[in-house]
């Protein structure tokens, strides 16, 4: 099993991000998943690793353990990507979490 995949995008990018990650895991990321995020993240805290939030994205093409948390006091949220195994997945991931850190 490879090492996750870990970075920080802006929150404001959060769903976005989940949507095209999805895409690229064969799942279908729904308003449903969004709610569900959107409302578990806001008690989450990057420094303390018991209130990280983690979700499933199981596609058919690769099963992402997502774990998530916001930075307290901060725009950022922190992203652990486990389960991408496969080279290209774990590029576009790597790209993507660079892509949405970006002012």
């Amino acid at each position: 099993m490879t090492e996750p995949i870990d970075g920080w995008i802006w929150s404001g990018n959060l769903r976005l991000f989940l949507e095209v990650l999805s895409h690229f895991a064969g799942y279908d990321f729904d308003a449903t998943d969004w709610r569900t995020i959107e409302a578990a993240v806001q008690d989450t805290d990057d420094d303390n690793p018991d209130l990280w939030y983690a979700y499933p994205l199981v596609g058919v093409n690769a099963t992402l353990e997502m774990s998530l948390a916001r930075a307290v006091g901060g725009e950022e949220m922190s992203v652990r990507i486990p389960g991408a195994e496969a080279p290209e997945l774990r590029l576009r991931a790597d790209t993507l979490l660079s892509a949405f850190a970006a002012s």
